[in-house]
């Protein structure tokens, strides 16, 4: 675990100071194009069961989440055009950097969910909570096409509660039983192949 926890804060800090230039930019391009903030933040649930705030790149019109939590399509209304973009590309994920250094975050691990979401857990499904969540998982890359299944779900909110949860908590789970260093430097890998053959 130190050196998992060493390999997130070289990597994070290393990765801010790398991209700095390209993140101010981005931050630029999010205010021309629609009004708000540039960064989105949201309450998640982290390690412990402790709330925490995700950072992420804006990529909706303010609000939106007035109109249901899940995003529906990757061409959901809501969604800006350089948001579009930023999620395709995964790009608006780059802030929770800033969470890794927090030691909020860690690069492999459980996604962090809503605590709406997490009210639905069972009293054993609590054990993922035992990591740091991850920017991506085995769960994040069986559902990297999530959203395309839910706007797909007749109701995309039962779907997401019956369907999707209990099927990543499985992948969470198994994650927590084969962590490794290893293991986390294999599932990185595999995300960057899928975001750039994306």
């Amino acid at each position: 675990m130190l050196l998992k926890r060493c390999f997130d804060l070289f990597f994070s800090i290393f990765g801010l100071l790398v991209l700095l230039p390209v993140l101010l930019v981005i931050a630029i391009i999010i205010k021309i194009d629609s009004k708000g903030p540039v960064l989105f933040v949201q309450p998640r649930v982290g390690k412990d069961n402790v709330d925490f705030n995700i950072y992420k790149f804006r990529s909706m019109r303010i609000q939106s989440d007035k109109n249901g939590l899940l995003t529906l399509g990757n061409n959901d209304s809501r969604i800006t055009k350089v948001g579009y973009f930023l999620r395709r590309y995964k790009i608006d994920e780059f802030p929770q950097l800033i969470n890794i250094i927090q030691g909020d975050m860690s690069f492999v691990g459980p996604r962090p969910e809503l605590r709406h979401y997490v009210n639905y857990y069972s009293e054993g499904d609590m054990a993922i909570f035992k990591v740091r969540p991850g920017i991506t998982g085995l769960a994040s890359l069986k559902y990297r096409n999530e959203v395309e299944l839910l706007k797909a779900a007749e109701d995309p909110e039962k779907f997401f509660i019956e369907t999707i949860i209990p099927d990543k908590l499985k992948f969470n789970k198994e994650y927590i039983r084969r962590q490794n260093f290893v293991f986390d430097l294999k599932l990185i890998g595999l995300t960057i192949i899928k975001v750039i053959t994306k």
